[in-house]
């Protein structure tokens, strides 16, 4: 290969240019979303790394992606001197991000079923309407531990706690590769590290953290990703971690991902990141430096389009580069090429059968394309909070359906999602709000519809209508939360404050209040003053800090972001056709100055309270309620001792005492007496949900290695260290049913790098 050519493996073109300035915008298809031949002949010339997002970008629907995805590989493969075709990527953080994908909850919605498997079964189908149009790459999942949630991106994340992210995160990897590269989609795990934790909650943020936080909680998750799951790709994250930009931290993306983990993936750059080395973090004098310092450190490709990557030939020439760099980079994306199968479907004459036999975009899609599991997994999601005996609803009362979340499509759905993201573009999914799923269920003339007021902007006038709406009905059920948009440019110049609908959640939508934005609490106010009985349901991407509400409310919900069927999902849940399940995968402060909040904290942290507040969270981490009422025994262990390496079962049996058919998430917590360091209060060691018939008992069995202890000490080695450690089983990190005692005896053992254990096993005998 030539040097251009070597180049040219390490970038990526989009379908037309994305945000950003290129200062030669890449630009594949036209306005019409046709191939500019001329335009793409002379961008593909020497070869390409990506098709940046042709289906979700270029705007087409599936059985064109899929057109124009084949005639540009064709035109690689018989128009250059090489062959080579590309890796086509696409976004698919709640479901494929393009024309017709079905969307689902968004990631905080998934980690709230506390259900990997369910996750699993989600990808497994995202990666069939990959397949269907020819991508093999998909920029998902988040392991971003989030733990303020000011930031924005938060409701993205799979939570606070890096077991439960690195749970969920595997699973969602597994259902998108499959069970072999050919024949999977790849899988980016991002934001490469600390991404949540920026100062301020603020997008992009430095992180200010040290080696010992890091490693144990933002990179474990990873860890778990690439040593564990395979996964196939790493995408780095924007800020800086102690003044060390990610997108330039060679002993971030070389040192420990391939050299302590062994990965040997596909680094893949965030968009624009590269750029930003100059003109956000200062540390490169021109795009040229930007791009020297990047590919060294270990990004093989850049997203989203060239902007730097191709000045890598200059650097070389130059002698500012070394071609070996260069080579081994594009080695790395070669080699995901060929184990994609890429070579063998587009070169008829090549040896071997291609590798995948992807379904047609007519199977894979459709207006009604796996909605129904769309609907399990918005149930599954929806976490019940409070409930004052008025829950579940009977069926057979009027209900007044009001506030702003209650009747919005783009509403139910998170930032990624395709309608979310392009408001203006068609698709052929419909989404149910809940305005919808009632007044399926119920009759229009027993559903009585007010918005109230809107998500943001100070406009009461609607409230005289809502309070007329629950005075009028036997019950008032209040959507309300925050919207969910991508917000990265200062186009609305007018005061956020008098604006109606200013995303306040989402990609670069970070905030300094947690409350419900607008006059949304005002409005609840005013319904609370009615003689109706109020129940709130929170459609948000983050937790709202809502005290008054949980005081003065009978019932309070949490539905995420639940996707094209949340409208469905909440019904299900509130007319009792499902008992709710969701627990929650974050704590819930009660202010946004008492945080932080997460359970996890270490001792001075968790007992130290402010002057008018004190350190315990609304609502804790792991918490929800049911419909179903369970009843814990003892835990009993196997034994009371564990060598430094072993392992030891702890089993307790849960009882269905109720009446109501219901999932139970059995959640085992550890903590450390007496370290010789200051460590976390409890952390979680393992969960298992269990579905229980009324009067079902079933016997939860984890298998606990003294390994997951293990933590980095005063020389950050990774050890074991004897003592007294106590085992917590119960509903949630505050509501803990049975205790354990377990001594972790003989010597302190250095855990070696082939002896790590993430997580325990865990097993159900009924």
């Amino acid at each position: 290969m030539t040097l251009e050519e070597t180049v040219a493996q390490l970038t990526s073109v989009p379908a037309s240019p994305l945000t950003g300035e290129a200062d030669d915008p890449d630009e594949l298809l036209d306005d019409e979303g046709d191939i500019d031949h001329e335009t793409a002949r002379d961008l593909l010339a020497g070869g390409v790394g990506h098709f940046t997002r042709l289906g979700g970008g270029g705007g087409l629907e599936p059985e064109r992606a899929l057109e124009v995805t084949e005639e540009l590989q064709e035109m690689l493969v018989e128009e250059t001197r090489l062959g080579i075709p590309a890796v086509p990527h696409e976004e698919c953080l709640s479901g494929y991000m393009g024309p017709d994908g079905t969307t689902y909850p968004q990631g905080m919605g998934l980690a709230s079923t506390w259900n990997p498997d369910l996750v699993e079964g989600m990808t497994a189908r995202i990666r069939e309407q990959l397949l269907s149009i020819g991508c093999r790459h998909a920029l998902s999942p988040v392991l971003d531990v989030a733990r303020d949630p000011r930031w924005g991106r938060t409701e993205e994340s799979f939570g606070e706690d890096p077991l439960l992210v690195a749970e969920m995160a595997s699973a969602y990897v597994r259902g998108l590769q499959g069970e072999s590269p050919a024949e999977g989609v790849s899988a980016t795990v991002k934001h490469f590290v600390g991404h949540a934790v920026g100062e301020g909650g603020k997008n992009r943020s430095s992180v200010q953290i040290g080696e010992r936080e890091l490693r144990e909680v933002h990179l474990f998750p990873f860890e778990v990703a690439v040593r564990e799951t395979g996964a196939e790709s790493v995408m780095n994250a924007y800020h800086d971690v102690d003044g060390i930009p990610c997108a330039a931290d060679e002993s971030l993306l070389t040192g420990i991902l391939r050299g302590e983990w062994d990965f040997d993936g596909t680094v893949v750059s965030d968009y624009f990141s590269v750029r930003f080395l100059q003109e956000e973090h200062g540390v490169a004098r021109d795009r040229k430096e930007a791009a020297i310092r990047a590919v060294e450190a270990g990004i093989d490709v850049e997203l989203p389009q060239r902007e730097c990557y191709q000045l890598l030939v200059e650097a070389v020439e130059d002698g500012d580069l070394a071609r070996e760099t260069v080579e081994t980079a594009a080695r790395r994306v070669l080699r995901q090429k060929v184990e994609k199968g890429l070579f063998e479907e587009y070169h008829p004459d090549a040896s071997g059968d291609a590798a995948v036999d992807p379904p047609s975009p007519d199977e894979a899609f459709g207006p009604d394309a796996d909605r129904d599991y769309a609907r399990d997994l918005a149930r599954e999601s929806v976490t019940l909070l409070k409930n004052d005996d008025l829950l579940p609803l009977s069926g057979d009362e009027s209900v007044a359906v009001v506030g702003p979340k209650a009747d919005t499509p783009e509403g139910q759905l998170g930032d990624y999602a395709y309608a979310a993201h392009y408001p203006e573009k068609e698709s052929n999914r419909r989404v149910v709000t809940p305005r919808d799923a009632f007044e399926e269920r119920l009759g229009e003339d027993r559903v009585a519809y007010a918005e109230g007021c809107t998500t943001t902007g100070p406009a009461t006038d609607g409230f005289d209508e809502a309070v007329a709406a629950a005075e009028d009905s036997d019950v008032a059920v209040a959507f309300v939360g925050a919207r969910s948009a991508i917000s990265l440019t200062d186009e609305d110049e007018a005061d956020h404050e008098d604006q109606p609908d200013v995303p306040t959640s989402g990609e670069g939508a970070d905030v300094t209040d947690l409350g419900l934005p607008g006059v949304q609490q005002d409005l609840v106010e005013e319904l609370h003053e009615t003689d109706t009985p109020v129940v709130v349901v929170q459609i948000s991407g983050k937790p709202h800090a809502v005290e008054w509400i949980d005081e003065h409310v009978p019932a309070v919900l949490h539905a995420w972001l639940p996707g094209e069927e949340g409208g469905h999902g909440v019904a299900d849940v509130l007319l009792g056709e499902h008992s709710p399940s969701g627990r929650l995968p974050v704590s819930v402060a009660k202010s946004v100055g008492q945080l932080p909040v997460y359970y996890s904290r270490k001792p001075n942290s968790r007992e130290e309270d402010h002057v008018y507040a004190d350190s315990d969270p609304l609502y804790p981490f792991g918490h929800g309620l049911s419909y179903a009422d369970f009843e814990y025994g003892d835990v009993e262990l196997a034994d009371g001792e564990v060598g430094p390496a072993g392992t030891v079962e702890a089993s307790i049996t849960v009882e269905n005492a109720g009446d109501v058919v219901g999932s139970e998430v059995v959640q085992l917590y550890g903590h450390h007496r007496y370290p010789r360091q200051a460590r976390p209060v409890q952390e979680l060691l393992g969960f298992e949900r269990v579905h229980l018939e009324p009067g079902e008992s079933a016997t939860v069995t984890f298998t606990v290695a003294a390994g997951q202890f293990a933590y980095h000490d005063a020389d950050m080695d990774l050890v074991v260290e004897p003592g007294e450690y106590e085992l917590r089983v119960g509903r949630s990190a505050a509501d803990v049913e049975s205790t354990a005692d377990l001594e972790v005896v003989g010597d302190r053992r250095e855990v070696p790098r082939s002896g790590r254990v993430y997580a325990g096993e865990s097993e159900v005998e009924r």
